[in-house]
């Protein structure tokens, strides 16, 4: 990494550029990536996880707001077809329509606006991710039960895994916290009918998190929900068993699920 790049993530901008060879490795080969293979690097900076994903044979988006990095990266891989740099802002640049994933090192700041644009919509060409993202929200994320509807509902959607532990001193400069490795997958199965479900279990529940949350889906298979929830809070309740009561009620032809999904 050259000097000019160290020189343009100052602390107070909530960038922290990841130097550590070995974690960059480890999160490109985790993402299983080939020819044919569509990945974008969010916050490319220098490039340091772009040239090995670029290696991969995949198309790669770098997308960089600072037009100083943008600069070098063109010049960098100018001549390499497979990676186009983007110059725009992750939280609104536009995302392919085509299935694509993420491999990235996301800006501490920034990194639940993106997750929202990445996971809320119920559909989208979004699939999978290796990211880098702060510890704190990584353990959060990977709770055992969903602490609030919209951890809920990415985590009915995506299963995500906490695979290692990334330490300050791996990023230049040194962020205050620790970070993490967290891996995302595209739950299989879940289906635009079992979304809708999932959205209208979790949106009823939640509006009243402290009570037992058959009660507030009274109305719904009592004794399905009896069964499955007993008398639990929502976030008492593991995605999975979500999962096992919105596809139950799926296969149901006479249940309608509403509408108003995001």
């Amino acid at each position: 990494m050259s000097s000019r790049s160290r020189r343009t993530a100052a602390p107070s901008s909530g960038v922290h550029l990841l130097s550590d060879p070995r974690v960059i490795t480890a999160l490109v080969s985790a993402a299983r990536l080939g020819a044919g293979d569509l990945v974008i690097d969010f916050g490319a900076g220098p490039g340091a996880i772009t040239e090995p994903l670029a290696r991969t044979g995949s198309r790669v988006l770098a997308v960089e707001r600072d037009a100083r990095f943008v600069a070098d990266l063109r010049r960098r891989f100018g001549d390499r077809p497979q990676v186009r740099v983007v110059h725009d802002d992750l939280r609104t640049v536009r995302l392919p329509r085509r299935a694509f994933a993420v491999v990235a090192n996301i800006p501490f700041a920034v990194t639940t606006p993106l997750l929202r644009r990445l996971l809320t919509p119920s559909s989208s060409g979004f699939s999978r991710a290796e990211l880098v993202v702060e510890w704190g929200l990584a353990k959060r994320l990977t709770a055992a039960c969903p602490r609030d509807a919209e951890a809920a509902w990415w985590s009915c959607r995506f299963a995500f895994t906490l695979r290692r532990r990334v330490a300050a001193g791996c990023f230049t400069p040194a962020p205050r916290v620790d970070a993490a490795h967290l891996a995302v997958r595209r739950r299989p199965g879940v289906d635009r009918r079992v979304s809708a479900i999932l959205w209208a279990l979790l949106s009823t529940v939640y509006d009243r998190p402290a009570a037992p949350a058959r009660r507030s889906l009274r109305r719904v298979a009592p004794r399905l929900t009896h069964r499955l929830l007993g008398d639990r809070p929502a976030a008492a309740i593991t995605p999975d068993t979500w999962l096992t009561l919105a596809k139950t009620l799926a296969a149901d032809r006479n249940v309608i699920p509403p509408g108003g999904m995001p």
